[in-house]
């Protein structure tokens, strides 16, 4: 039995996007479970194992505070949030507990599930990327989110957190730090794929 104690996961949902190409608002609001998007996966993330959630506001924040319960957890607002996400990942990650794993979630992947919350934070291991990945049609695993930041990394991670690059850059810098978790349907994880709502054509995902 190993010695090393160990580390916590703050969840970090960024949920700072107006829904420009939606053209619905901020995802944040959409219908989903007779609730919000932001609510149902802020809470999938704490079920499936993160301690605390660190949610990330921007566009119309005010009105995605009043229209939501998100009492359980930590909300923020990023004032840049226009800039892209960049800038809403800073700010997550600044302020999840120090010492903290985190793990990085996207407030429109609607299939998320605890399933696919504890898998990654069970296979992490330390000094690494821990990245949920999705087969495609051929069967080749793609990277999507989550990931799991090791808490030696975030500080990186956040120095190249620019525009609407989010944690992409720093991952492009350092593929030998990735561990890829298949989390596809096979494995029991997300339906969809880890497919993200973008357009009009993908609102049946919160079906």
């Amino acid at each position: 039995m190993s010695d090393s104690p160990t580390v916590a996961t703050t969840a970090v949902l960024l949920a700072a996007g107006a829904g420009t190409r939606l053209g619905l608002g901020p995802k944040a609001l959409l219908p989903f479970r007779s609730r919000t998007l932001v609510e149902v996966l802020a809470d999938v993330l704490l079920d499936g194992g993160c301690r605390e959630v660190v949610i990330v506001l921007g566009a119309a924040a005010g009105t995605v505070r009043a229209a939501t319960d998100l009492g359980r957890h930590t909300v923020v607002e990023n004032a840049d949030w226009a800039g892209g996400m960049g800038s809403s990942l800073r700010l997550g990650l600044s302020c999840a507990r120090p010492g903290d794993n985190v793990l990085v979630a996207l407030v429109d992947q609607p299939g998320l599930t605890p399933d696919t919350v504890a898998r990654l934070l069970r296979t992490h291991r330390p000094g690494r990327v821990t990245a949920a990945a999705y087969p495609d049609a051929a069967g080749k695993l793609r990277r999507g989110h989550p990931l799991l930041l090791d808490s030696t990394l975030r500080a990186g991670a956040a120095e190249s957190a620019t525009g609407d690059a989010g944690a992409r850059q720093f991952l492009q810098a350092h593929p030998g730090l990735i561990d890829l978790v298949d989390c596809g349907a096979q494995t029991g994880g997300d339906e969809s794929g880890g497919a993200d709502i973008d357009t009009l054509d993908q609102l049946h995902l919160l079906d």
